[in-house]
């Protein structure tokens, strides 16, 4: 089953089980699906799909730093439950650690990058960890890659 069915599967249980906050998410999620859908003329794949809900989710945290530093915390509350909701469609985040070792390892494969090099670092960091199914915060890989190439 795909993402998009399994989440229109999910739109259907919410609704018999009367759950508001979970129905809303989850038509917002299948609206910004559909929306990159229409854009690209086609049906979208699993990837792509996670790809939107990865970029649902980097709103959400923006929003949440946003209504946080605003004092909004019932606001901030929902944006948080939303991030959730979006996360059990998404496999599962790597950790620091993991982050940190596929860094190393991509710059013992390239031999001794330096700084200047990052960028290229960075793209083949990010293509390891999208093969190996894991999805990371390019944030935290970059401060890595940072961190790994300055040490050298």
């Amino acid at each position: 089953m795909s993402l998009v069915e399994q989440i229109q599967k999910d739109i259907v249980s919410a609704m018999k089980a009367k759950d508001e906050a979970r129905l809303s998410c989850l038509r917002m999620i299948k609206s910004a699906l559909q929306l990159k859908a229409v854009e690209k003329m086609s049906p979208l794949d699993d990837k792509e799909a996670q790809a939107v809900l990865g970029t649902l989710i980097k709103q959400r945290k923006e929003s949440v730093e946003q209504f946080t530093k605003g004092g909004r915390q019932e606001m901030a509350d929902k944006e948080s439950a939303e991030i959730k909701l979006i996360e059990t469609y998404l496999p599962k985040a790597a950790s620091e650690a993991d982050i940190v070792a596929g860094v190393k390892a991509v710059i013992a494969e390239m031999g001794s990058p330096t700084m200047k090099d990052m960028g290229t670092v960075m793209k083949n960091a990010m293509a390891k960890f999208s093969a190996a199914g894991m999805r990371v915060d390019g944030k935290i890989v970059s401060e890595a890659v940072k961190k790994e190439l300055a040490g050298k």
